[in-house]
């Protein structure tokens, strides 16, 4: 009874918060101000949330209703109200269900476009012709929500492969899709130059950054060294005649990014800068994870990149998420960009996680 009255404390506290939201976006002032939108927007969500509420609120009646009704003399009525319980506790569940998922907090990057990096790991080739793969695949996922892809960094591989491939994807909500395809991809199949026909087993690393805004990291002109050379093809070859290609380093981190893929030096330092940008608010990011929360190496499938996550087995047809231990026999169309089952089951799962450690009021 005593968690139930904070409970309803703390919806009291939101009702009132809804009613100042109310006020200050019908106020004039603010519907010409910058403030305008992200008010809306939350008093948008606490609306979704309040009325959740009231209708768990409603069930917790309908339910002490019935079970009043049990002890009524008549046993047809006693059928009915065993009947009702049922019904009512399924529906009362189903709505803490979606009222638990409400009170997560939000991740504030799911909004955000998204850098994917694919890297050829073990496996030589065939690990680079499967970086390949990995690229068209998520490629084409975008282009079935209607993303927009930019390369950001190429190290080309052999025939349609990749050592390295960087690239920006754009469009709504992005890294909430993407961002839980961090870690190691395993392939298995036979490599085209396998005369035998036995299987080879290679591996990709997958990692997926939020963009991150100027605005988010200050990164001083001093902190910066930016070193220009001649891009280079396969084999060492120089591909022009200018000095285009770009290396920056940041000191303090260490971190380096190059970028040749443009004609332009400016045009590479900027892409370069959108990538090391990424890259260190991920390390800002996984640190205070670090320090917030130890639980997250216990966690199965915690995203660390050194795991293996995923495997995709072209003979059988099959792909495995060894996180959700979900397999499925449709590689093909998955190869082609059909993610949507994976990535909604393992997002589910994710959510989950969270929701087992208790949600909480902001």
């Amino acid at each position: 009874m005593h968690e139930h009255n904070i409970q309803l404390e703390q919806f009291k506290k939101l009702e009132e918060k809804r009613a100042f939201l109310e006020k200050a976006i019908s106020d004039p002032k603010t519907v010409r101000s910058r403030e305008y939108p992200v008010l809306v927007k939350e008093h948008h969500e606490l609306n979704k949330l309040l009325d959740v509420w009231k209708q768990v609120m409603r069930k917790v009646d309908e339910l002490e209703g019935a079970k009043e009704l049990l002890s009524d003399q008549s046993p047809e009525m006693r059928e009915m109200a065993q009947e009702d319980i049922l019904s009512i506790t399924k529906e009362k569940e189903a709505l803490e269900n979606e009222l638990a998922a409400l009170l997560l907090p939000k991740d504030p990057n799911d909004a955000k476009n998204t850098i994917v990096e694919i890297r050829a790991g073990t496996g030589g080739d065939e690990a680079a012709l499967f970086a390949g793969d990995l690229f068209r695949m998520y490629a084409r996922y975008a282009e079935r929500k209607r993303w927009k892809v930019e390369l950001l960094s190429v190290s080309p591989g052999p025939e349609s492969g990749f050592k390295e491939i960087v690239f920006l994807v754009r469009g709504d909500r992005v890294y909430s899709h993407l961002k839980h395809e961090s870690g190691v991809h395993r392939v298995q199949r036979v490599p085209t130059t396998e005369t035998q026909g036995r299987i080879h087993t290679s591996a990709c690393t997958v990692a997926v950054l939020p963009e991150a805004e100027e605005v988010e990291l200050d990164i001083k002109p001093e902190e910066i060294k930016v070193d220009v050379y001649r891009s280079s093809g396969p084999g060492g070859q120089s591909v022009n005649t200018t000095d285009s290609a770009v290396r920056v380093t940041h000191i303090p981190s260490g971190l380096v990014v190059t970028c040749q893929d443009e004609k332009s030096q400016l045009k590479n330092k900027v892409k370069a800068m959108t990538v090391l940008r990424a890259r260190l608010l991920d390390r800002i990011s996984s640190e205070q994870q670090k320090k917030i929360s130890m639980e997250r190496k216990e966690q199965v499938g915690s995203g660390d990149r050194s795991e293996r996550i995923r495997t995709y087995n072209f003979p059988q047809g099959r792909l495995t998420d060894h996180r959700v231990n979900l397999t499925v026999y449709k590689l093909g169309s998955i190869m082609d960009g059909d993610l949507d089952e994976i990535i909604s089951t393992v997002g589910g799962y994710f959510q989950a996680q969270r929701l087992s450690q208790g949600p909480g009021l902001a």
